[in-house]
């Protein structure tokens, strides 16, 4: 596929999860769950995310669901979109692993990742071009800044990447 191709499959995939935002619209609250609300003060985005865990199998905990409202960009509200379907499911560590993934793509300035990282980060390597522009890097992290933050909230991690 030529670069020009895969940019307009990449903006396709960003304005499809801006469209129809996967897990948007606050679920209850529940004793396992952790929320987060963020602004990037730069645009205005904003979004508050809950999560929750499943913490009744054995090993580390799970995300069992997220679910978030906000506004803003079609990037961040995206980016958003692309996270509860990476995170929806795994353990805590598949998460770190996925988040610190996410961020490197991020300050890869548009070059991308190697195909194993890509790979992992499935409809997530959608946002390569965004790297590429400084102001809308922090759009992209808005989401995974929230998750972050949830997740200490639940007491499950204590630690905090560089969002």
């Amino acid at each position: 596929m030529s670069t020009g191709s895969m940019e307009q499959l990449y903006q396709q995939v960003i304005l499809d999860h801006a469209r129809t935002p996967h897990g948007k619209g606050l679920l209850d609250a529940v004793a396992t769950a952790g929320e987060s609300h963020q602004v990037n003060p730069t645009c205005g985005d904003e979004v508050t995310l809950r999560v929750e865990l499943d913490t009744s199998a054995p090993g580390s905990p799970r995300v069992q669901r997220i679910s978030w409202e906000g506004q803003g960009c079609s990037i961040s509200q995206a980016s958003i979109s692309v996270l509860h379907d990476l995170v929806t499911g795994a353990d805590l560590a598949q998460v770190d692993d996925l988040a610190g993934t996410f961020r490197a793509l991020m300050h890869a300035r548009g070059a991308g990742l190697d195909d194993e990282a890509e790979d992992a980060l499935g409809d997530a390597t959608a946002f390569t071009g965004v790297a590429k522009y400084p102001a809308r890097i922090k759009c992209a992290l808005l989401g995974w800044a929230a998750l972050q933050d949830a997740l200490i909230k639940t007491g499950a991690t204590t630690s905090q990447e560089d969002a």
